[in-house]
């Protein structure tokens, strides 16, 4: 994953066994630098941390760990607007869509003071959404989601390796304050969204 956002999946600094224990593969148990790939175990439904050998053991979809990418993604030729967000009915500004591969079909969730909170998502609406959005059908299950933010300023749509998405939930979830998340929630939101936008590239239409 590029560097402004391994920030937000890095492990916070441990000292002694913990220390040793969290930077080490979780595969063959090589010591891992501070920034390193992850793979996610579909059949835990968890994010592993490994080496860079293991890593590109998993780049293949349809074993038990899938790599997770490091593409972060925009469609400016197609943005969603804020008429088509509201008609998902997803009752926040931010969330994330992924597609988990046991289930068959997309998930919503978004982050709160509790972490990752899955919601409801209108299934045909999504669909016919993304009919109209390349953005929304490129996702690869299980290892990438669709982030969505609708401010004050529009609705900005990308496409992340879902290991940061579950991170920035976490970094929210420490970071919490008061009823609406606090100053200190939006801000870690604000510079997860500027590092976004600094390091996505348009998508390619057709394989990548």
């Amino acid at each position: 994953m590029t560097a402004g956002l391994r920030r937000f999946v890095a492990p916070a600094p441990v000292v002694g066994a913990a220390a040793a224990a969290r930077e080490r593969c979780e595969l063959c148990g090589e010591l891992l630098p501070e920034r390193h790939r992850h793979l996610v175990d579909t059949d835990r439904r968890s994010i592993a941390c490994a080496c860079v050998a293991c890593a590109l053991l998993f780049t293949r979809q349809g074993g038990r760990y899938a790599a997770v990418p490091d593409r972060v993604r925009h469609d400016p030729d197609a943005p969603l607007t804020r008429a088509e967000w509201d008609g998902l009915g997803i009752p926040v500004g931010i969330a994330f869509f992924m597609v988990n591969s046991a289930l068959g079909r997309i998930v919503a969730s978004y982050p709160s003071p509790a972490g990752v909170t899955e919601c409801e998502l209108d299934l045909a609406a999504w669909d016919r959404l993304a009919d109209d959005h390349p953005l929304l059908r490129a996702i690869t299950p299980d290892v990438e989601a669709v982030l969505v933010s609708a401010g004050a300023d529009g609705v900005e749509a990308f496409l992340l390796p879902v290991d940061a998405c579950y991170s920035l939930a976490g970094a929210l979830r420490l970071n919490w304050r008061g009823f609406d998340g606090g100053t200190e929630g939006r801000r870690a939101v604000a510079e997860f969204l500027e590092g976004v936008r600094g390091q996505s590239r348009g998508i390619v239409r057709g394989n990548e």
